[in-house]
């Protein structure tokens, strides 16, 4: 769970990045698209360090 949480934070700030060269609806669209991978990276970062404390 921590490799996809590490790709999904590692890509959405690629596509953050890429979405500044973009020009429009497709560079705001793009920047909410890696925002959500951004938050979802996050989520899985957090529900690992829980399940860790559990087992």
């Amino acid at each position: 769970m921590k490799v996809i949480s590490i790709i999904l934070i590692s890509f959405g700030s690629l596509g953050l990045l890429m979405s500044t060269l973009m020009f429009g609806d497709i560079g705001i669209a793009a920047a909410i698209g890696s925002i959500t991978a951004i938050l979802s990276g996050i989520g899985f970062l957090q529900v690992n360090k829980r399940l860790s404390k559990e087992s």
